[in-house]
């Protein structure tokens, strides 16, 4: 039965990391849809039929795709397992073009985050705090809000199993230490069993929703304005992050290489192409590269 075999593919990318969550979901309907028409192992044409029974071009090619996925690691096993083509519906996903905030947009961000009530809580410092963090580090929000406060680590923060199951040690700069320091400080005087680093007036956890919600208000309030293909989102803090980090890189191919690998490791990302993506994300860093592309060309040396 192909249901076993999935289960099976399941239950080793899980133990190797892997979430699955959502190809897990799609892999199981696409066996039953098999065992419905009496297959027993991943044939191109079904794949196909059952992958165009999503309703948009691009849930068709996330169907396809772990299809794809599962049916080369099962081909492994049984040479009668079929790989589907890739790329037959014609989607590509598109990433969002990041607003870029400036030194003095994450400033006015904090000092809005500074008059938040009630006044004389913990709350306004709290948001002050996560946003100078995500700011400073470009950890993704997730990991910011599950930090504990055991997390605080002499070496930096510890961020455990996140996004990609994946455990890393975050050192922070000398100034983002002392403002951590500063904020737990005064956590402290929180009385709260919730152990997260940061919490809310009734003392858990936040939500990402209620962490977004304010960001938000607080971008109006500073009055950060967008464009029509850049609007200032709390995802901004971590393209900032990177898109400056990438621009501070010295010009030469070894120093950028091993730079764009400190960062993708850094930010804990699963590719390094996820990295390189923020070359495109400024025109200040496709200009950088068209001029030392031109100087390439001319036989100037970097």
């Amino acid at each position: 039965m192909l249901i076993e075999t999935v289960e099976s593919y399941l239950r080793i990318r899980r133990a190797a990391g892997f979430d699955l969550k959502n190809d897990g979901k799609l892999l199981l309907r696409f066996s039953q849809f098999c065992g419905n028409r009496e297959k027993t192992h991943v044939h191109a044409q079904t794949a196909m039929e059952w992958a165009k029974l999503a309703a948009s071009p691009g849930q068709r090619s996330r169907r396809l795709k772990a299809v794809i996925r599962f049916a080369r690691f099962a081909k492994a096993e049984d040479a009668r397992q079929e790989i589907p083509p890739d790329g037959i519906f014609g989607y590509h996903k598109k990433r969002r073009v990041p607003f870029i905030f400036s030194p003095t947009h994450v400033r006015r961000i904090i000092e809005q985050a500074m008059h938040l009530g009630p006044s004389g809580s913990l709350r306004p410092h709290t948001f002050a705090a996560l946003f100078a963090l995500l700011a400073a580090t470009g950890m993704r929000v997730s990991e910011a809000l599950a930090l504990r406060i055991d997390d605080i680590s002499s070496d930096g923060l510890v961020i455990r199993k996140t996004k990609f199951r994946k455990s890393r040690i975050l050192p922070l700069h000398a100034t983002a230490v002392v403002g951590l320091e500063r904020y737990r400080v005064r956590r402290s005087q929180f009385t709260t069993d919730d152990d997260h680093l940061f919490v809310s007036l009734r003392g858990h956890g936040f939500r990402y929703e209620t962490v977004r919600s304010v960001f938000q208000k607080l971008v109006r309030a500073a009055g950060i304005v967008g464009s029509d293909r850049r609007k200032p989102h709390i995802h901004g803090l971590r393209h900032t992050f990177a898109v400056r980090a990438l621009e501070a890189c010295p010009c030469d191919r070894d120093h950028v290489g091993k730079h764009i690998l400190a960062l993708s490791t850094y930010m804990g990302h699963a590719h390094v192409a996820d990295t390189y993506w923020y070359f495109e994300a400024t025109p200040q860093l496709l200009r950088d590269i068209a001029k030392a592309w031109e100087a390439f060309v001319k036989g100037v040396p970097q």
